[in-house]
C-alpha cells in the first residue's frame, strides 16, 4: 500500500477540485491520503479547531482519508505553546520560503541520530514537477533533496506530493517517482520504502499515542479467550489456563495428576496403582499353582488304584475272569 502524506488543502479549496484530486490519486495507485493544512508558528489560533473536513463523498473505494496539520517554524522558541522539537516529527525538504537553499551543510551525523530518534524528512517532489515554480527554485530544490538523501543515505524519508491545493498537474505515479528520485541519487529500494513501510510507520506510531496508555501499550478489544470448562478424571473442573495446564500434564509435562482411586474412594499415586496391581497378579498367580497342584493329585488317585489291583492279581484269577 502507497502513502501519500502531504495534500495540500485550504479554506477556500473547492470540493468538487478536493475530490478529484483524490480520485487521480487513488488511480495512480495511493490509499492512504492525508489532507494537509498547514499554519506559521507565529500565527497559532488560541482556539485550535481542526476545519478540515473528516468526511468526503463520494470517497473512491479502498482510500483512506487522513487529517494532518503542518506547522512552519525555524525556531521552537517562536511561540511558546510549542515544545521542543522532541514533539517533531517531520521536516521538510525545502526551504519554507521555496526559493533558496538551506543556510547550512547536512551533516550525516546530525542528520542519522535524528533518523534513529524517529524524525522523519519528508521530500514533497511537486515543488519541482508542478506549475509556477522557476528555473532557479528547481535547481535550488533539488539540491537540498541531495544534501539530504546524501546525509541520510536514503533512511528515514517521506516522499509526497505536497504540490498546490487543487491541483493535479504536479502530482506522479510511483514508478516515475521513483525514476525522478533516482536521477536525485536515491535508490529505488529506498524510495519504495519512503513511499511504503516510513509512512506506514509514522501513522502507525501516530495513531498507537492516541488510542493507547502514553504511547506505550494499546488496548485492543475483542482479544479475549472464551472461558471454557472441561473435566478432568479426578473429577474436577477445570476453565481457562487451568485447562491448558492439565492437557500439559496429560501430555507427561509438569506434575503427575492422581487418575485413580482406592478401595475408600480417595485417589491414589500410580506408584501405588502399579504396587496393588502386582501384588494382586502374584496372588492370582498362587491360587492359579495351587488349583494346579489340586487337580493332579486327584488325576493320579486312579491311575495307582489301577495299579496296585493288578499287581495283586494272580494268573490262576485272571484266568477264571477271563472265563467267567
Amino acid at each position: 500500500m502507497l502513502y501519500d502524506l502531504n495534500v495540500p488543502w485550504t479554506p477556500s479549496t473547492p470540493p468538487a477540485d478536493l475530490l478529484r484530486t483524490i480520485s487521480f490519486l487513488t488511480s495512480l495507485g495511493y490509499h492512504t491520503l492525508a489532507l494537509t493544512h498547514s499554519l506559521s508558528a507565529t500565527a497559532i489560533p488560541a482556539q485550535i479547531s481542526n476545519p478540515i473536513p473528516s468526511t468526503l463523498s463520494p470517497l473512491p473505494a479502498n482510500t483512506t482519508l487522513l487529517r494532518r496539520l503542518t506547522l512552519t517554524l525555524s525556531d521552537p522558541t517562536q511561540n511558546h505553546r510549542l515544545r521542543p522539537s522532541r514533539s517533531l516529527r517531520y521536516s521538510s525538504a525545502a526551504p519554507y520560503d521555496r526559493k533558496g537553499r538551506f543556510p547550512f551543510h547536512w551533516k550525516p551525523k546530525p542528520a542519522m541520530t535524528a533518523v534513529a530518534r524517529g524524525v522523519r524528512f519528508e521530500i514533497c517532489y511537486a515543488q519541482a514537477t508542478g506549475a509556477g515554480m522557476g528555473q532557479e527554485q528547481r535547481r535550488n530544490f533539488i539540491g537540498n533533496v541531495v544534501g539530504i538523501v546524501r546525509a541520510t543515505k536514503g533512511r528515514g524519508l517521506l516522499i509526497s506530493s505536497g504540490g498546490v491545493a487543487g491541483d493535479v498537474l504536479g502530482v506522479r505515479g510511483p514508478a516515475d517517482v521513483l525514476n525522478l528520485l533516482g536521477v536525485w541519487g536515491l535508490g529505488r529500494e529506498r524510495g519504495t520504502e519512503g513511499m511504503g513501510c516510513n509512512p506506514r510507520g509514522v501513522v502507525l506510531n501516530e495513531g498507537l499515542k492516541r488510542r493507547g496508555f502514553r504511547g506505550v501499550v494499546d488496548v485492543v478489544e475483542g482479544g479475549e479467550r472464551a472461558v471454557v470448562e472441561q473435566k478432568n478424571k479426578g473429577g474436577a473442573a477445570v476453565s481457562g489456563s487451568g485447562a491448558q495446564g492439565a492437557g500439559k500434564k496429560e501430555k507427561g509435562k509438569g506434575k503427575r495428576v492422581a487418575e485413580q482411586d482406592g478401595a475408600d474412594g480417595t485417589p491414589i499415586s500410580k506408584r501405588q496403582a502399579k504396587r496393588l496391581k502386582l501384588e494382586a497378579l502374584k496372588a492370582e498367580k498362587q491360587s492359579s499353582q495351587s488349583q494346579k497342584e489340586g487337580g493332579s493329585l486327584k488325576d493320579a488317585m486312579p491311575l495307582k488304584e489301577k495299579s496296585t489291583l493288578k499287581e495283586s492279581d494272580t494268573p490262576s484269577t485272571t484266568k477264571e475272569k477271563a472265563n467267567g
